[in-house]
């Protein structure tokens, strides 16, 4: 139940940000909730490779491959889902990653869980 609710969570914040960012498309709200489910698989795949290849060089600029890492992410994500998922270059799909991280980081400062 919680991976449902997290998935549903992932495609409204992927189609918010899709609706802020300009240059950034999603056909719809289903295609929202799978573009959210590629870019986390693309990302937690290739993206965790890279990180580990990357890593003394990661560790040196505090972070900034990482982001890159992530902003090409989100463009192979682009490439692999077609017309239903577009950004149209790697500056839109930065500013989509900042959008996203910031709405993921106030959704999860809201539903913060008391241990």
């Amino acid at each position: 139940m919680r991976f449902i609710i997290s998935l549903l969570l992932t495609g409204a914040i992927v189609a918010v940000a899709a609706f802020i960012v300009p240059g950034a498309h999603v056909e719809g709200f289903g295609w929202a909730i799978i573009t959210g489910l590629v870019i986390g698989l693309v990302n937690a795949i290739v993206g965790g490779i890279l990180r580990l290849f990357t890593f003394p060089l990661n560790w040196l600029t505090f972070g900034l491959v990482s982001f890159i890492i992530t902003v090409l992410m989100i463009m192979l994500s682009d490439s692999l889902m077609g017309s239903k998922f577009d950004v149209d270059g790697f500056w839109t799909a930065t500013l989509f990653a900042i959008v996203v991280a910031l709405i993921e980081m106030v959704l999860g400062r809201f539903s913060s869980e008391k241990r």
